[in-house]
C-alpha cells in the first residue's frame, strides 16, 4: 500500500518524541532530521520537503509548544496541520455549469496512467449524484481504447458517444456535443489519447479539442507509481493545456506516494480523486485531511464510514444484525457478510482506514493477505454445502463433511475447524457489545477466534 514504509518511518519518529517528558531544540532538530529523510525517500520533491520541514520546525520550537504539558504530542499536532496544508488544507470537487447547461470534461494524460478507466469511474461517481452523463471516446489511437471505454461505459450504466477510429478527435468532440444537448445530458466527459511520452502532437490535439468545444475543466489522470515523474508531468500539461486538477492512480499500489504529497504545493493544482484499486468503485475523493491522518496512523474512519454507505445494502445490513442479535447467525448470512467486506474493498482496506492498524502498522501475528486467501478457501468449503447445510449446521455428520471438502479441495479438517470456529463466533457475537469496550485485550485480541 502507497505511503506504508513513509507511515511506519513518522510512526517511529512519533514514537520517541512521545516517549521524552520534555523536548530541547535539538530533539526537535533531530526528529525533523529523520522526517525529511522520510519524506524524501518517499520521493517528495525536494523543494517541497525543506519548506515543509522549516515550517514545522519554526512553529515547533516556539515557547507554547517547548514549555507546555505535553510538547510531544504537539510537535505532532503540528506536523499533521503543515502535512494537511501541503495537500491543499480543504477538499477541492467539480464545478459544474449553472441551471442543467452542459458541462464539458476534458481528462487528458500519459498513456498507462489509467485514464480510461479513471474516465468510467468518475462517470458512475457523477450519476449516482444524479448527473446525466454522456462519454465521449476520443482516443484513436489506441488499440481497443474504444471498445474499452464502452465497456466500461455499460458496466456503470452510462452512456458512450463513438464514431470509430477514423475521425479527427475535435471533430469526435465536436459531434459528441450535439448528441449530448440533443439527448438532455449536463455532463459531457472527453476521453482523449494519450502518449508513452509528452509530445508536441498530443499536446497541439488536445488544444485543437478545447479550441473547438466549451472545455469547462481539464482534469490530468497522472500515475502516482511515478514519483516525481507524475509532478514534472503535471507542470508541463498545466503550462501546455491549462489544468484544473489533478487524480491520482494507483496509490493502492507498492509506490513511495511523494506525487500526492508534491502535485499541489509544486504545481498549484488541486487534488479531486484518488484511485485505490482496479475496480471501477475504487475511486475515493481526495480529502487532505483525511489522507494526513491515514499516512500518520491516525486512521480515517470517515471514509470507511462512506464506502460502507455507498456499497452496504441496508436492508441486508438490518437482517444480518437482528440475526445476530437473536442468535439465528447461518453460513448463508456468513457468505453475505464477507460479501459486503468485498465490497469494501477487502480486510486491508478496512484495517488501513482503522486508528492504529493504517499504513505502516503491523497487526501482531495478523497477515491481511493471509486472511484474504482464506477468505476464499472460507467460501469455497460454504459453497459447497447445500442450503440446508448452510442454514443448519448440525445436520452435518461425517460423510456430508467428506462430501462438502472433496468439493471445496480441502482437507477433512478443515472443514471441521471452520464449524468449530463458526460455533465459537456466534458465541462472541452474543457478547457483542463487550467485545469492543477496550480493556487488556489490544488490537491481537479483537481478532483472535475469527476464522481468517
Amino acid at each position: 500500500m502507497a505511503f506504508d514504509s513513509l507511515s511506519e518511518k513518522l510512526q517511529n519518529v512519533f514514537k520517541n518524541l512521545r516517549s521524552k517528558g520534555r523536548l530541547t531544540e535539538d530533539d526537535v532538530k533531530a526528529a525533523l532530521r529523520e522526517v525529511k529523510m522520510a519524506l524524501l525517500e518517499a520521493d517528495v520533491n525536494f523543494r517541497v520537503v525543506k519548506q515543509f520541514t522549516k515550517s514545522v520546525q519554526e512553529r515547533a520550537i516556539g515557547q507554547d509548544v517547548m514549555n507546555g504539558l505535553n510538547p510531544g504530542q504537539m510537535v505532532i499536532k503540528i506536523v499533521n496541520e503543515e502535512m494537511t496544508k501541503l495537500m491543499g488544507s480543504e477538499t477541492t470537487e467539480i464545478d459544474f455549469k449553472p441551471s442543467n447547461e452542459l458541462t464539458i470534461i476534458m481528462m487528458v494524460g500519459l498513456q498507462g496512467a489509467g485514464k480510461t478507466t479513471t474516465t468510467a469511474k468518475i462517470a458512475g461517481k457523477l450519476k449516482s449524484k444524479g448527473k446525466k452523463v454522456l462519454l465521449a471516446a476520443c482516443d484513436v489511437y489506441r488499440p481497443a481504447a474504444i471498445e474499452q471505454l464502452k465497456i466500461n461505459g455499460e458496466k456503470q450504466g452510462v452512456e458512450v458517444f463513438a464514431m470509430g477510429n477514423k475521425n479527427k478527435p475535435a471533430d469526435i468532440a465536436k459531434a459528441a456535443v450535439n448528441h449530448a444537448i440533443s439527448n438532455g445530458n449536463n455532463v459531457l466527459i472527453i476521453d482523449t489519447a494519450g502518449r508513452l511520452h509528452i509530445d508536441e502532437e498530443m499536446m497541439d490535439e488536445l488544444v485543437e479539442i478545447k479550441n473547438s468545444v466549451d472545455v469547462h475543466r481539464t482534469l490530468l489522470v497522472v500515475d502516482s507509481m511515478t514519483g516525481q515523474d507524475a509532478v514534472n508531468v503535471a507542470g508541463t500539461f498545466d503550462e501546455k493545456v491549462g489544468v484544473d486538477g489533478v487524480i491520482l492512480t494507483k496509490l493502492d499500489g507498492d509506490t513511495r506516494g511523494g506525487a500526492a504529497l508534491s502535485i499541489r504545493a509544486v504545481t498549484g493544482k488541486p487534488i479531486l480523486f484518488v484511485g485505490m484499486g482496479e475496480k471501477l468503485s475504487d475511486l475515493e475523493q481526495f480529502y487532505p485531511d483525511r489522507m494526513t491522518s491515514r499516512i500518520l496512523g491516525m486512521g480515517d474512519v470517515l471514509t470507511m464510514i462512506e464506502k460502507a454507505q455507498e456499497t452496504i445494502d441496508e436492508n441486508k445490513a438490518k437482517e444480518l444484525e437482528r440475526k445476530m442479535k437473536q442468535n439465528e447467525f447461518d453460513f448463508e448470512m456468513y457468505l453475505e457478510s464477507m460479501s459486503q467486506m468485498r465490497k469494501m474493498g477487502g480486510l486491508s482496506s478496512i484495517l488501513g482506514m482503522l486508528p492504529g492498524l493504517g499504513m505502516g502498522s503491523k497487526l501482531p501475528d495478523f497477515d491481511s493477505d493471509e486472511a484474504e486467501k482464506n477468505m476464499a478457501r472460507i467460501e469455497a468449503i460454504i459453497y459447497s454445502m447445500t442450503p440446508e447445510e448452510r442454514r443448519n449446521p448440525k445436520v452435518m455428520n461425517p460423510s456430508r463433511k467428506n462430501r462438502i471438502a472433496k468439493g471445496a479441495g480441502v482437507n477433512i479438517s478443515e472443514v471441521n475447524k471452520l464449524i468449530k470456529q463458526f460455533e465459537q463466533m456466534k458465541k462472541m457475537m452474543k457478547q457483542m457489545p463487550g467485545m469492543f469496550g477496550g480493556g487488556k485485550r489490544g488490537k491481537k485480541g479483537l481478532f483472535k477466534g475469527l476464522p481468517f
